[in-house]
């Protein structure tokens, strides 16, 4: 294969350059000190990090602005809500190698990197021991052992933290591990980083995703309208172009998506964007995030309403991860869970 340039990119000093300061957090979108405190506090068991470009479509002086919401540390974080764990996916059970999670029989989800670009107050991975998962080395080749050793495997997922924190160099290098395992069919990137850095998409990057023998799909991480804006479109195109497919999955959270209203144009804005809607997450119980939290039955009829008023191509999967499962648990708007 032809060897790619990777020239420095804007991306990574945006990356070094997110907010991490609460302080200076409330004072770029003016909002009162009342917040401070708290959000230091809750900063210590969850670290503030959010990119100014992320920052800069949030509304200013607007408390409850939706983007605010999910990055702004809180003392509610301190709530210990019984049946909220610091595993609530048990990945702890699934992982066969360093960096592997093989929960489904024909795919295998990589951690390439705990680093994300963003810190979502409601990641369901904010205590993954990530120090304990690196791939490099001799667990990169341990993990290209195992899924190599898995005929049935024909999927690699790319996960994180976010993979797209990761060089496009060393994402090349993978990428052509991976191509020599023969019964690997399908690459796909699950990454917020496009999202809240839209120039991470690079030429380079999607070249060699374009190039590869393998398929590639990205699944998009957008929870709320406000987050597609022209900068993401423009650099979704050209992934577009190069027959990439995209898909986005939400997670439905309290005070922030949870209305028909905000669903339907969030699916609405996507398709504009050129994404697929694929899946909308019940909220996995993680530790220090229960706030967020929406019963089941309240998330059915939100998903009620919005069948109601979408053609079946833009209607997301209704659907709660519940460990030891062997798929994804979809829920029916009309009540009935489907196995």
């Amino acid at each position: 294969m032809q060897m790619l340039d990777f020239p420095p990119a804007d991306w990574q000093a945006s990356l070094k350059n997110a907010v991490t300061d609460p302080a200076e957090l409330l004072q770029l979108l003016r909002l009162p000190e009342i917040f401070l405190e708290p959000a230091k506090r809750a900063e210590t068991l969850f670290p503030l990090r959010a990119p100014r470009e992320f920052i800069a479509r949030m509304k200013p002086g607007d408390s409850e602005d939706p983007l605010l919401k999910q990055i702004l540390p809180l003392d509610l974080e301190f709530y210990d809500k019984p049946g909220f764990t610091t595993d609530p996916l048990a990945e702890a059970e699934a992982r066969p190698s360093p960096g592997v999670v093989h929960k489904y029989r024909d795919r295998v989800l990589l951690i390439l990197s705990g680093a994300c670009a963003i810190n979502c107050r409601y990641c369901f991975r904010r205590h993954f021991p990530y120090a304990e998962n690196q791939l490099g080395g001799d667990s990169w080749q341990e993990a290209l052992s195992y899924i190599g050793e898995n005929p049935s495997v024909n999927e690699v997922i790319f996960s994180g933290g976010d993979p797209l924190v990761t060089t496009d160099r060393r994402l090349a290098r993978m990428l052509d591990d991976l191509e020599k395992i023969p019964h690997l069919e399908r690459l796909r990137i699950h990454t917020r980083l496009p999202v809240v850095i839209p120039s991470r998409m690079t030429p380079a990057l999607i070249k060699r995703l374009s190039d590869s023998r393998l398929s590639s799909l990205i699944v998009l991480h957008i929870n709320h309208p406000q987050e597609i804006d022209s900068a993401l479109i423009k650099a979704l195109s050209p992934l577009k172009a190069a027959g990439i497919t995209l898909l986005n999955q939400a997670v439905l959270l309290r005070g922030i998506n949870d209305t028909p209203e905000v669903q339907i144009q969030l699916s609405r804005k996507l398709l504009s964007a050129g994404v697929l809607p694929y899946y909308l997450f019940l909220f996995d119980p993680v530790k220090g995030a229960s706030h967020f939290d929406i019963p089941v039955d309240e998330a059915q009829q939100i998903a009620a309403s919005m069948q109601r008023a979408l053609p079946g191509y833009l209607m997301p999967r209704l659907a709660k991860e519940i460990p030891g499962r062997d798929s994804k648990t979809l829920i029916l708007p009309q009540g009935n869970f489907s196995p």
